[in-house]
């Protein structure tokens, strides 16, 4: 059931065997993107095999290179570069090694399917040419690799090697490990939920009442490390009758500050100024039309639909942690401090878990089974109830953005300030923060900045983003920052272009210098048949009461530390109606169109955009995180709405054919301009602006009742 491969040479990225078999190797991990699939492609077409012949092996601490964590999109844009020119060097090597057998060249030789052939039609296979042999061949920069021309399986679509075993429920996830001599722990959570900066944590807890258990169970066992408490029995209902009995005392926690009113509360907040880009002179252009607005956006979750879980067995000679994380090399960093022990000593198996989109709780009930394992002296399984997950998952964290833009007497773009306040996220492993091991301080990070800069031709400038330490527990979602950054920019663009009277498209294409991105917009305009003349509803219903509106939005995802760099260009227009009466939005349908370069496997692209859309669609509509003096109270999903099937649009894909570009990442560039096109989409229908995600049915029916449109924009 669980493999115990281990990789003895842990900074091999690719190894050929003597059976001409193939096995890449990954410290990144499949979040359900594909790239398991897409590196066998990329691996295959290399060294010209087939496809089945490769296996890849994914974030496992024991086998893989220590690539950094799985995030913002660059598993493949970054990291694959290696090993596909891993896998070409192998190539030239055994093109190398076949030349010296038949005394030939090797740009005279060819290969099929793995087997090189001679210019006299000899054959020989990969593994003959090893013949048994360990070679190691350091990788090499100059290494060529292969044309988009020369592509058999780069750009075809190849089932998902993971899908099968999911659509059947015969995958291993690591909710199903079990190891033999295992017991099952559960965690009680400080009443702080969600909040991880601050003098209290770590050292709320009063009294833990261990004879409490023993009513339910004489086998369950109490471990209590700092502000730390965790429960572990024989069996699950056990655990779970012992976790329900416990009694503990904590202190109240200091009262959080109000962070309903997102403006107000970032506005409140000590901050550091970081002056991004400073062009021309914002103060003295010749504007004729000049807008000031502010947009924000709310505390998400990550809200994964099965609640973290990890398996740790912790020995003094080794310590095996089965673990759904996305960042398999850092957590056994952060495991070795929690415990004061090598690294080296500290194994991370990656398997399936459930989707999380960004850091949630795999990490923290990782620490939290080895804190137990190592108590216990046994193997201890750790799974979180619902209401631990959606308390303590690391939010997305809100942002607060002003603009101020303005057009001169052409209507062309004149003038942008931008400030962008957002409370830094790292999330610390939990475990560290509980038990004291890491100090609960303020940490500031600039990361409020991704995508900051804005897309379109503002000659006068000036971006500035606002460091805030964080508020509560907060770490990456889809789309850090940038989502909220790009809402604002193509929501205002979307302002200037109706002020300057031009289309909305037009408008943005005359603006935008990149090539790339002009074609991107028009394309996918043509596809969703975008009419300049065409109007939405503006406020007029029809006789059932639905106001209809289109909006269009643009991005390019710029991400990593400041100025970053650039993954897939996107752009949406969607069709959506809202119920005058009720608010309701019901989104129609959504073109979107992505620039991904290269594209590996085509099907696995449209399945990420397609993620994309949907999950985007309900961060802008319904989800928000909300919080008392306390922390978080949002513990079940009532308390925290998402989409549901019966309110998935008709989605269409355009993927622009860029094979001979490099490839970028698929994972999150869709999301970014969902925000600005529901926003354009819902003023086209209602005729009122909205800035405030999210744009829930509430928020949009008490709009429409106090704003109208003005008999311009009603016509």
């Amino acid at each position: 059931m669980i493999s115990d491969y281990v990789q003895p040479y842990p900074d091999i990225l690719i190894a050929v065997y003597d059976d001409s078999s193939v096995k890449a190797f990954c410290g990144h991990v499949d979040l359900g993107t594909g790239i398991r699939t897409a590196l066998g492609q990329m691996v295959a077409d290399e060294l010209d095999i087939p496809f089945e012949r490769v296996t890849i092996e994914l974030g496992h601490t024991a086998a893989t290179p220590d690539q950094g964590p799985t995030v913002a999109s660059a598993t493949l844009q970054i990291s694959a570069t290696p090993i596909r020119r891993a896998a070409a060097l192998a190539r030239e090597y055994l093109l190398g090694q076949a030349a010296l057998w038949w005394s030939c060249s090797p740009s005279s030789l060819s290969v099929h399917d793995g087997m090189v052939i001679a210019p006299g039609g000899e054959l020989a296979s990969y593994g003959e040419l090893i013949d048994r042999q360990h070679i190691e061949l350091p990788l090499r920069d100059d290494v060529m690799l292969k044309s988009a021309a020369q592509h058999r399986i780069i750009g075809r679509e190849v089932p998902r090697i993971d899908l099968p075993q999911k659509a059947t429920g015969g995958g291993l996830f690591v909710h199903d490990v079990r190891v033999p001599g295992m017991w099952h722990g559960r965690v009680a959570r400080p009443p702080y939920t969600g909040r991880d900066t601050g003098d209290f944590i770590g050292k709320s807890l009063i009294a833990v009442d261990y004879a409490s258990v023993r009513r339910v169970s004489e086998l369950a066992e109490v471990v209590v490390i700092g502000d730390f408490v965790g429960v572990a029995a024989p069996s699950e209902a056990e655990a779970d009758a012992a976790l329900e009995a416990l009694v503990v005392k904590w202190a109240d926690p200091p009262p959080l500050i109000d962070l309903q009113d997102i403006d107000s509360a970032l506005s409140s907040l000590p901050h550091q100024e970081r002056v991004l880009n400073e062009t021309g002179d914002c103060a003295t252009h010749e504007a004729v039309i000049s807008f000031d607005h502010v947009y924000t956006w709310p505390y998400q979750m990550h809200a994964s639909i099965g609640p973290s879980c990890a398996v740790a067995d912790y020995s003094a000679a080794a310590i095996r942690i089965w673990s759904g994380t996305q960042n398999p090399h850092w957590l056994r960093a952060d495991l070795a401090r929690l415990i004061s022990q090598d690294e080296g000593l500290i194994e991370i198996i990656r398997l399936e878990a459930a989707g999380c989109y960004g850091r949630n709780c795999a990490d923290d009930v990782c620490a939290d089974a080895l804190l137990l394992s190592r108590a216990l002296g046994r193997p201890v399984r750790v799974q979180l109830t619902r209401q631990q997950e959606h308390g303590w998952d690391p939010k997305g964290a809100a942002q607060r953005i002003q603009v101020k833009a303005a057009i001169d007497a052409s209507g062309s773009l004149c003038a942008y300030e931008l400030n962008v306040r957002y409370p830094a996220n790292d999330a610390p492993n939990l475990g560290l923060l509980l038990t004291g091991v890491q100090p609960a301080a303020p940490r500031m990070l600039e990361i409020g900045d991704r995508t900051a800069i804005p897309p379109y031709s503002y000659p006068n400038q000036r971006i500035v983003c606002h460091d805030v330490a964080p508020v509560v527990r907060a770490s990456w979602l889809r789309g850090v920052s940038a989502m909220p950054n790009s809402f604002a920019h193509d929501c205002m663009i979307d302002e200037l272009a109706e002020a300057a009277g031009e289309d909305q498209v037009a408008y943005r294409v005359k603006h935008l210098p990149d090539e790339r991105a002009q074609a991107l917009v028009l394309e996918t305009a043509a596809r969703a048949g975008w009419r300049s003349d065409a109007r939405g509803s503006r406020g007029k219903a029809d006789s059932e009461g639905w106001l209809r509106g289109r909006g269009v939005s643009y991005a390019q995802y710029i991400h990593s530390k400041f100025p970053g760099f650039p993954s897939s260009w996107a752009c949406w227009v969607i069709d959506l109606s809202v119920h005058e009466q009720t608010g309701r939005v019901r989104v129609d349908s959504v073109v979107v169109g992505q620039d991904s370069g290269m594209i590996v496997n085509p099907a696995g692209v449209r399945h990420q955009i397609h993620g994309n859309v949907i999950q985007s669609i309900s961060r802008v509509l319904k989800e928000a995180v909300h919080f008392d003096g306390r922390g978080v109270v949002d513990f079940e999903w009532g308390a925290y709405p998402i989409i549901d099937f019966t309110e998935v649009p008709h989605i269409e894909v355009v993927l622009m054919d860029r094979q001979n570009e490099p490839p970028m990442g698929s994972g999150e560039s869709a999301s970014v301009p969902s925000g600005a096109a529901i926003a354009n989409a819902l003023y086209d229908a209602t005729g009122v602006r909205f800035r405030d995600v999210p744009f829930t049915s509430d928020k949009i029916r008490r709009s429409l009742s106090i704003f109208r449109p003005s008999e311009e924009f009603a016509e």
